[in-house]
């Protein structure tokens, strides 16, 4: 997933990785309530965020993500 050439502050990120579920989760739905169209959260988690992509999916988002250190994952999420 890649911003916009002409895109200023197209990322929002969080890093998540120390707290416990589900609040990453929490967390990440809250901000997406407020992330504007062309935008692109980025969030750190301590784990898969298996529980989450299909709530992703119901609420129009598209996501990538990569597996980090550990358990931890990198997410990329944004609007469809």
């Amino acid at each position: 997933m890649t911003a916009p050439a002409n895109c200023d502050n197209c990322f929002l990120e969080l890093d998540l990785r120390q707290l416990a579920p589900p609040e990453p989760m929490i967390r990440i739905l809250e901000s997406l309530s407020l992330l504007p169209r062309g935008k692109v959260l980025v969030a750190r988690t301590p784990f898969y965020p298996e529980n989450l992509l299909p709530l992703l999916e119901e609420r129009g988002f598209t996501w990538d993500t990569a597996r980090e250190e550990g358990a931890g994952c990198r997410l990329e999420i944004s609007h469809r």
